[in-house]
C-alpha cells in the first residue's frame, strides 16, 4: 500500500483510460495528486485517490460522501492499462453511482488495511490516523519497534519471537493471515481458479505437504525480506531437497520419488501458471502435483 504521491506506476502513466460497457474510467495524475473519474457521457464523478493497493496489479481506494470504495477497475502490468478489478467480474452497475466502485464496509476496510499497511488495526479497531503504509518490520514482527528502542538502551530482552522456528503448518497459518489459510478458503467456499491466489491453501493441498517438515513451508522457498525471485531454476534445490535421485533411503522412509523427466526448472511443470478467468493476471499454483494435459483445475 502507498499514497499516490509515492506511486511510480501512476507517475509513469499520468493518464489511464478504459471503457467498460456504457462507462468510461480515467485515472489522471498531476504532481502528487491522482484523480479517479467515471462518466456515462452525461455525468461524471471524480474523486481523489486516497491509497493504492498492490505492488504489481493495483487497485485504488477513495472516499465518497463519507464512505470508502474500491475502484471497479485496476491497473494491470501485463497490458500496461486498466481492466476490471479482480473479484468484481460479476458486478453489473446499473447507475453511474454503482459504476464508481464497490463500497467497502468497515470490516472490508479493516481487512484491506490490516494486510497492506502496518498498525492500521489496534485492539480490534481501525486506526486511520497513525498507521504506516505498506508492510514494515512491525507488520510481521510484532514488538520490533519496542525492541529497537530497548536495544538502543542496551536492553535485548524484548527480542520478538523468531518466526523461522515455526513449523511448516504454523508458517502457513502465519502467512495465511493475509495470503489466506486453508481453513479460511474452505470455510468461505472459495472454489475454482480464483483460489489460486491463496498460496498457503494451495500448498496445503499438495500431496507432499507435511506440516512438520520445514522443507515444504513458505519460508523454505521464499525470503520475505527480499523481492520475489522469478527465475524457475532458483527453486530447484528446494525441490531436490526431497526429490533427489540419489536418496533411496529417503524415498523409502517418506515416499518421495525422483522426477523421471527432468532435474531442473521443476516448478515450470509441477507448479503451473494459472490465468484468472476474464482477468489479465497470472499466478503460480502452489498445489504441487503431476500436471496432466486437459485435466480440470483441482480444488
Amino acid at each position: 500500500m502507498m499514497f499516490p504521491a509515492a506511486n511510480p506506476t501512476l507517475r509513469a502513466h499520468p493518464k489511464l483510460t478504459v471503457r467498460r460497457g456504457p462507462y468510461t474510467y480515467d485515472i489522471e495524475t498531476q504532481g502528487d495528486k491522482s484523480t479517479y473519474s467515471v462518466t456515462d457521457g452525461k455525468r461524471t464523478i471524480s474523486l481523489p485517490i486516497y491509497w493504492n493497493f498492490g505492488a504489481g496489479v493495483q487497485a485504488w481506494i477513495f472516499e465518497r460522501e463519507g464512505r470508502f470504495y474500491e475502484s471497479l477497475v485496476s491497473y494491470y502490468p501485463a497490458i500496461s492499462g486498466l481492466d476490471l478489478t479482480v473479484g468484481d467480474e460479476q458486478l453489473k452497475p446499473q447507475s453511474l453511482e454503482e459504476a464508481v466502485g464497490r463500497e467497502l464496509k468497515q470490516n472490508d476496510l479493516e481487512e484491506c488495511l490490516q494486510c497492506h499497511a502496518t498498525n492500521a488495526v489496534a485492539n480490534g479497531k481501525l486506526n486511520l490516523d497513525s498507521f504506516q503504509p505498506g508492510v514494515t518490520c512491525e507488520h510481521c514482527h510484532t514488538g520490533s519497534s519496542v525492541h529497537l528502542l530497548d536495544a538502543i538502551n542496551g536492553d535485548l530482552e524484548s527480542t520478538p519471537p523468531r518466526l523461522s522456528k515455526l513449523s511448516a503448518e504454523d508458517v502457513s497459518n502465519f502467512c495465511g493471515q493475509c495470503h489466506r489459510t486453508w481453513e479460511t478458503v474452505v470455510r468461505n467456499h472459495w472454489r475454482g481458479e480464483a483460489n489460486v491466489r491463496f498460496a498457503p491453501y494451495r500448498l496445503a493441498n499438495s500431496r507432499c505437504f507435511n506440516g512438520a517438515d520445514s522443507r515444504i513451508s513458505c519460508l523454505a522457498c521464499h525470503d520475505p525480506h527480499r523481492e520475489l525471485v522469478r527465475q524457475a531454476s532458483s527453486y530447484d534445490p528446494k525441490c531436490l531437497a526431497c526429490h533427489a535421485a540419489a536418496r533411496p533411503s529417503n524415498a523409502a522412509t517418506n515416499g518421495t520419488k525422483s522426477c523421471p523427466v527432468a532435474k531442473s526448472e521443476c516448478t515450470t511443470c509441477h507448479m503451473p501458471k494459472v490465468k484468472l478467468p476474464d482477468e489479465d493476471v497470472i499466478f503460480t499454483d502452489h498445489q504441487i502435483r503431476i500436471v496432466r494435459a486437459g485435466e480440470a483445475y483441482p480444488n
